[in-house]
């Protein structure tokens, strides 16, 4: 009887030992912020449970030691090992990941906003994310971006601009810090030089963002936002070198004057070993000897009020022609060679006014000089932008939240062409191109119930030129369920046209420019529906994001290259055009350390130009691509601290421009870039990495500079030698001449211990 009670109790204790219990629990951010819909399960378990909107959950688990696995997008999958009592409650710490972010955003409405909760979609992409694989530029990293696509201009110089949704470059405004320092002469050198130690992150509205930011953002808006200064690093550097003799160095150390703490950088890039890889005597990339410097500066200021200014020094010297060009053929007809001296000033600035009501303002300047020849033709050019709002917001109430500003942007462009130039008669007068853009704008960002937010806006700019100019903007953004948001959105852009700072083809010297008339601004009209779905489980966590976008311009510019082999003509489409389609995107996180991002776009982009009074004419756009598709896939070997990278970029067909009697294809072949990257750290702050770039070798065709062995002409008339009259033309260019290249580089970052 003895032994059978003593049986008992045994029993009793181990099914008491075993007995689950209900432990409740929170999970954070290392930030503090509460992470919603987290997905919390124990190891080797095929049950969990999902945290709420406010990071809270309840999960059965067993008495003694149990490990836990926690899951959230834009986290690292995390592990937790607790030893379960009756008191215990669970406190999960996330950390945010370095590629995907999910955090806070300004771009789209000029507040700190959720991204989640913004009715404007916006897309975030960090620092780490865009140096998947080392570029020489933000420019060239911007191909890993679905929709979004750097387009080479010009096969000798290499200039270029970025395409959003298969819209021209001058569509597309660029910003640093939400200032429109990029613009004009600058927008093919902009985003070329800023150092990467500066970089915080890049975010991407796609659509007109005209209401906010004034003239330019009709396609969409690439905010480029440079580190806080507080939470950047004390010190770090990174270097890299490649197998096509390119050398890079970045760096950054912070330091603090009384009250004013300080992030100084340098960026330098050199490249000065001439390529030709494909036979046809050109540089197959242009050499480049640039070096940008920089320093942020922000201001400790009462009731933690801001204060920062930026200030950004750039000098490049690039050239590209015949393989054995140099200085001294400058501008000569002896050999041909395009070379471009460039000097840049830019400063950025931002104050919070110290009154009870928030007002912020914002102002920049930058300084663009360029000394250039490209052949015998001499582009001499000089621009100031100048730019400055005064923003007040202000929550008006629990639902309200309404923003309103003043806005002021000022351009003075001048050149040897002309572009600047009236001449009456016999008399000749240099007459730059100067005007001033006033503007006010408001929106209001108001909750209609617990599912729908609206924002409600609109901007009336005047132009001395062209007179009043009105865009206004509508977005909705429902929440059918806690995992899912579906946004809609109107907006009206327009663009005051820079011509000749805009298009590099126009300047080579091979071809005349024509303006045929007055050119008048351009207008649009953009509608885009968004949806994006959040799918949990104890396996992945995924976000799929779909849209679909349609934008009609009228007024539109169009550059004719096929009129005339000898002209680009320019003037205001008797017609209207469309660019529409489809893109999604998907991002994936597994509970093993593997994260997928894939992205595609499907483009229609054309134009219909009345050739008679009642007929329109289709006519595709030039160097619109048909679809795009990128991908990233990361893998990290967690015991060894390496990290594998494998990126890539899908471009369909686009209609490239053919003179008469063309020999070359009218459409590109489908192609694609693709790299590996492979890179360790190491406890001290150090990282290795190697790998390669385009990966396939891909290069656009061998004669896309059409009569590179007669680039002045001089035997252009030889009919026996040229029955078809053909002359130097480099415009037939999509893409870099660059090939397959292996690249190393290390890097190291400090924090100073607190």
């Amino acid at each position: 009887m003895k032994f059978v009670i003593i049986l008992v109790f045994i029993f009793h204790l181990i099914s008491c030992a075993g007995q689950d219990k209900i432990i409740s629990g929170v999970v954070t951010s290392s930030k503090g912020e509460l992470v919603p819909y987290a997905s919390i399960y124990e190891k080797d378990q095929n049950s969990g449970v999902e945290a709420d909107i406010d990071g809270n959950f309840s999960i059965k688990l067993r008495k003694g030691k149990i490990d836990l696995i926690v899951a959230a997008y834009g986290f690292s999958n995390s592990f937790f090992s607790y030893n379960i009592h009756n008191d215990t409650s669970l406190y999960l710490v996330l950390t945010t990941l370095e590629d995907i972010l999910d955090e806070v955003v300004v771009s789209g409405t000029m507040l700190s906003i959720s991204k989640k909760d913004s009715p404007i979609p916006v897309e975030v992409y960090s620092a780490e994310y865009l140096k998947k694989v080392p570029t020489p530029s933000i420019f060239e990293a911007t191909q890993n971006i679905n929709g979004v696509r750097p387009q080479i201009n010009c096969a000798v110089c290499n200039t270029g601009d970025i395409h959003i949704n298969g819209m021209e470059g001058p569509y597309t405004m660029v910003t640093i810090d939400g200032m429109p320092l990029v613009g004009g002469l600058s927008t093919v050198y902009g985003l070329q030089g800023i150092p990467s130690s500066l970089l915080d992150r890049v975010e991407v509205v796609k659509g007109a963002a005209s209401t906010l930011y004034g003239s330019e953002a009709v396609a969409g808006l690439i905010n480029v936002i440079t580190k806080d200064v507080p939470s950047a690093s004390d010190f770090a550097f990174e270097s890299s070198a490649t197998t096509w003799n390119e050398y890079q160095l970045d760096g950054h150390v912070k330091y603090k004057l009384g009250k004013v703490k300080s992030l100084f950088g340098a960026s330098y890039y050199n490249y000065t070993k001439p390529i030709d890889n494909n036979g046809d005597n050109f540089t197959d990339v242009t050499l480049k000897d640039r070096i940008s410097l920089f320093n942020k500066f922000s201001f400790e200021r009462k009731d933690n009020r801001f204060a920062n200014i930026l200030v950004r020094l750039m000098k490049e010297d690039r050239w590209g022609g015949e393989m054995n060009w140099d200085d001294a053929f400058r501008g000569g007809d002896s050999l041909y060679g395009e070379s471009i001296y460039t000097n840049r000033v830019e400063v950025i600035g931002n104050y919070e006014l110290p009154v009870k009501p928030r007002i912020i303002f914002s102002g920049s300047y930058s300084f663009h000089d360029q000394d250039s020849y490209y052949g015998t033709m001499s582009y001499q050019a000089k621009q100031h932008i100048g730019y400055g709002q005064m923003v007040w917001h202000q929550d008006m109430n629990t639902r309200h939240a309404l923003l309103t500003g003043l806005a002021l942007r000022y351009n003075h462009y001048d050149d040897n062409t002309f572009a600047t130039e009236i001449t009456d008669s016999s008399i000749y007068s240099n007459t730059p191109d100067e005007w001033f853009l006033p503007g006010v704008f408001i929106q209001d960002n108001f909750r209609l119930n617990e599912k729908t937010k609206v924002l409600i806006g609109g901007r009336y700019d005047y132009h001395l030129k062209h007179g009043s100019i009105f865009t206004p903007r509508l977005n909705v953004k429902v929440d059918p369920t806690p995992k899912s948001e579906i946004r809609i959105g109107y907006g009206n852009g327009f663009r005051v046209v820079n011509l000749f700072t805009e298009d590099h083809a126009a300047l080579t010297g091979a071809r005349e420019v024509i303006v045929s008339e007055g050119l008048n601004p351009e207008k649009s009209h953009n509608l885009n529906l968004n949806y994006v779905k959040r799918i949990n489980t104890n396996k992945m966590y995924m976000t799929f994001d779909a849209s679909v976008f349609y934008t009609n311009f009228s007024n539109k510019i169009i550059p004719d290259y096929e009129s005339n082999d000898k002209q680009i003509i320019y003037s205001n489409l008797d017609g209207y055009a469309i660019s529409q389609g489809v893109s999604l995107n998907a991002r994936i996180l597994f509970n093993f350390p593997l994260r997928i991002n894939l992205g595609g776009t499907i483009l229609d982009v054309y134009a219909m130009n009345k050739i008679t009074d009642n007929i329109l004419k289709r006519e595709q756009q030039l160097f619109a691509e048909k679809y795009t598709g990128t991908w990233s896939v990361s893998y990290q070997i967690q015991k060894l601290n390496v990290r594998i990278d494998y990126t890539g970029s899908l471009y369909g067909p686009m209609k490239l421009p053919l003179v008469e009697n063309d020999f070359r294809d009218e459409f590109s072949k489908p192609f694609s870039l693709q790299n590996i990257k492979v890179s360790k750290s190491f406890k001290s702050g150090i990282r290795l990495n190697c790998g390669v770039r385009n990966l396939l070798n891909f290069t656009p065709p061998s004669n896309s500079i059409l009569r590179a062995h007669d680039p002045f002409n001089k035997d252009s008339d030889d009919v026996t030698e040229n029955p078809y009259g053909y002359e130097f033309d480099p415009t037939y260019i999509y893409s870099s001449f660059q090939g397959i290249t292996f690249f190393g580089g290390i890097s190291y970052e400090f924090n100073k211990k607190k």
